[in-house]
């Protein structure tokens, strides 16, 4: 089941028929809190949530999700122009965004985007190491410096592509092909879930820039 979470009642109306279109149940909301008490209640696959809500706005509802431990992929939807609420929005742990106006096609794209990085276990053996931090692609686990990590599907996705390779520099645009699935984005967005994994691994932070091409993690030594 995808939960919406959407006042405009036509566009939260229409997601539902594309939703349901490709063989979705959904459940609808109209404001932040009733969204937040949704997830808990129905344990959704996935949480499409507009910015602009009333009361309790999306970003203060990805902000309690994530900071109760909830990591229910969330795709932002937003209106605005400035990006300044999108990359907020990322920084809070939201797995991904879309710009009113969308296509259907654009929306399916994401939503399956979404499900699928959160199914991902990679290939090449279950762990993965990199400097002093190390990934299960089985269990979806990271621990740094033996300490346990929490991270959203695309941080994790992210890091354990990166450690797939280590050593490998990569560039944003192959990240997002990875990673996202699709390669028209901002590299901004790249550098964003970059800064919060170094945020949240801290000193044992195997990712390296390399500054005009992308990223790498270290190997092990």
């Amino acid at each position: 089941m995808v939960l919406v979470v959407e006042d405009e009642r036509h566009i939260a109306d229409l997601q539902s028929l594309y939703l349901r279109r490709e063989g979705f149940s959904v459940q609808i909301e109209s404001d932040g809190n009733s969204g937040l008490r949704a997830v808990r209640r129905l344990r959704p696959v996935a949480v499409i949530l507009d910015i602009g809500l009333p009361g309790m706005d999306g970003v203060e509802v990805c902000r309690a999700l994530r900071e109760s431990g909830d990591w229910t992929p969330v795709l932002l939807v937003t209106a605005r122009d400035s990006e300044t609420d999108r990359v907020l929005g990322l920084e809070l742990g939201a797995d991904d965004y879309i710009t009113k106006p969308f296509s259907p096609q654009e929306l399916m794209a994401r939503v399956k985007g979404l499900l699928r990085r959160s199914r991902i276990t990679g290939s090449g053996g279950s762990t993965r190491t990199a400097g002093r931090t190390r990934i299960d692609v089985l269990t979806r686990t990271v621990m740094a410096d033996g300490e346990p990590v929490e991270l959203t599907a695309t941080e994790f996705n992210l890091l354990a592509r990166l450690a797939e390779s280590p050593g490998t520099v990569f560039t944003r645009e192959q990240l997002l092909a990875h990673v996202w699935g699709y390669g028209d984005y901002n590299g901004r967005v790249v550098d964003v879930y970059v800064a919060q994994l170094r945020a949240k691994l801290g000193d044992a932070s195997p990712i390296r820039t390399h500054r005009g091409v992308g990223y790498s993690v270290v190997p092990t030594t």
